[in-house]
């Protein structure tokens, strides 16, 4: 079983290479990613293994992310009285809920007309607890709990929060509820990107990355199925809930801790062993003499990078003005992915199966997306995709709002075009966004890009509800403006995975030079 750390182990300060080791002038020392390239493998029955182990979280995060759409759904109602017209000018008693009222919150606690704002503001509750998440577990995951640590809180909260929804004896004891769910649920996919990404080699990295929403997409699809079989909000939750249960009981226990966070955090012996781990199961030779190294060694700190944080990342020019240009280009995508998304609902067609082919869609473009990267690089492929479903919008503000049926296919093969390039950017924009910083601050920037994220998701509902043509008109903007921006940052394909500020500052100032001359 490979290498793991208990959460809340005391971080050693033993120095990376040991004072036995270090006057053997035959030792070959290696950064991860030429240790896995020359000895271990980039991408083998371990990495493999572990990739799908970690990547399982996703699925738990579709879960308690898209669980609303059914729990929170105005269900059909019927007439049982004279008089019937609109539901809001309608005698009580003159109507009920088909299926009675267990079938969702707003049947429950009659949530309608001039209560229906109240829908709104759970959800945007449950997105401002995962833009709070987001930013304290990659924060945690980059210093004292590890990727794996964190992970584990995250999943123990998830099932004790879902559960305890179930049981909720009112509307603003289950927002609160879901207030606490959003937080936890903020630092699973982040956490469970960066845990399967980082053993994974340079050469293969970007398609792997790039795969882990599969299993997002396809926790979507099978929450539809769940939440068929279980019409009740409340049985909906704990079946929802208890797979995060299962998942840390089951799961958990059999994934590794990253090699690197343990490099940075100068516990070399656990990276070793890792290292060691992912050579045997790939039938490959680790050699005794060979051990790892951190870019840049630091003499004055004994070797021993411990953590660096946010402000680090905006201390530092070059790294401050990426963190900028990410934030802004996630906010934008938020806006546009979750945007459209909310328009499947409003089809009139049945719900579970409209949730369903909506999760269907989006694995296409992240076929696609995954193909193209290595090929024409991380920064031509994000400009593509954001410009694509960005035109693909602001055509959709063209078309007219009228009732013709032409009229609303062509808009909605415009907002479905939209979405599909918005699936792609959203995919692509993780694995560019770990690229971008190094090891030691990577969570911490990754959950602040994921915050802004967060935030789009929030203040997306008000866009949607202005109708007409303007929401497709300001997703169109966002796309486009998103393109702009990100013809700023710079191409990290084929660029190593650095683990320090210092080592990615003269990784880069080393590319310049080969540039220049």
């Amino acid at each position: 079983m490979s290498t793991s750390t208990a959460i809340g182990e005391s971080d050693s300060k033993a120095p990376l290479i040991s004072p036995a080791s270090a006057h053997k002038s035959d030792i070959e020392k290696l950064s991860m990613d030429d240790m896995l390239r020359k000895y271990c493998g980039e991408f083998g029955r371990w990495q493999f293994r572990h990739f799908v182990l970690t990547s399982l979280a996703w699925a738990l995060e579709a879960f308690h992310t898209m669980v609303m759409i059914f729990a929170d759904r105005e269900p059909e109602w019927r007439c049982v009285g004279g008089g019937c017209g609109d539901v809001c000018g309608v005698e009580v008693g003159n109507w009920e809920w088909i299926g009675g009222i267990g079938r969702s919150t707003v049947a429950e606690w009659g949530l309608i007309c001039g209560e229906k704002y109240k829908v709104g503001v759970v959800q945007s509750l449950f997105f401002a607890g995962c833009m709070i998440g987001a930013g304290t577990f990659g924060h945690l995951s980059d210093s004292i709990l590890g990727r794996k640590g964190a992970l584990t809180i995250v999943t123990i909260l998830n099932a004790l929060f879902g559960c305890l929804t179930a049981i909720t004896p009112n509307l603003w004891t289950y927002a609160f509820l879901r207030f606490l769910t959003g937080i936890s649920t903020g630092g699973v996919g982040l956490c469970a990107f960066v845990l399967a990404t980082e053993p994974v080699g340079l050469s293969k990295r970007g398609l792997v990355g790039m795969s882990t929403f599969y299993f997002f997409s396809t926790g979507i699809a099978i929450l539809s199925g769940i939440a068929y079989s279980f019409p009740s909000w409340r049985i909906l939750y704990i079946a929802t809930s208890l797979p995060s249960l299962f998942y840390l009981l089951f799961v958990l226990p059999f994934v590794s801790e990253s090699p690197r966070w343990y490099l940075i955090r100068g516990k070399l012996d656990l990276a070793m062993n890792v290292m060691k781990d992912i050579a045997k199961s790939n039938e490959k030779h680790l050699p005794d003499d060979v051990v790892l190294t951190v870019d840049v060694e630091d003499v004055s700190n004994n070797n021993v990078v411990t953590t660096g944080s946010l402000m680090d990342v905006i201390r530092t020019p070059m790294t401050r003005v990426r963190l900028l240009l990410s934030i802004t280009i996630n906010f934008l995508c938020s806006i546009v992915y979750y945007g459209l998304s909310l328009n499947v609902v409003n089809l009139g067609t049945n719900l579970y199966l409209n949730v369903f082919l909506n999760a269907i869609a989006e694995m296409p473009a992240f076929l696609i997306t995954a193909l193209l990267l290595d090929k024409y690089g991380r920064k031509p492929l994000a400009i593509g995709t954001l410009w694509f479903s960005g035109l693909f919008c602001l055509l959709g503000s063209l078309i007219g709002v009228g009732h013709g049926g032409g009229l609303k296919t062509l808009r909605m093969v415009c907002g479905i075009l939209g979405i599909f390039g918005m699936a792609g950017t959203y995919n692509l924009l993780f694995i560019y966004t770990v690229e971008l910083f190094p090891t030691v601050v990577r969570n911490a920037a990754l959950g602040c890009a994921s915050q802004a994220t967060q935030m789009g998701a929030i203040l997306t509902p008000f866009v949607v509800v202005m109708g007409g043509w303007i929401p497709f008109a300001l997703f169109g903007v966002c796309g486009v403006l998103g393109g702009f921006l990100a013809f700023c940052l710079p191409e990290t394909l084929n660029r190593p995975l650095y683990d320090t500020m210092a080592g990615m500052k003269q990784g880069e100032e080393d590319v310049e030079k080969i540039v220049v001359v």
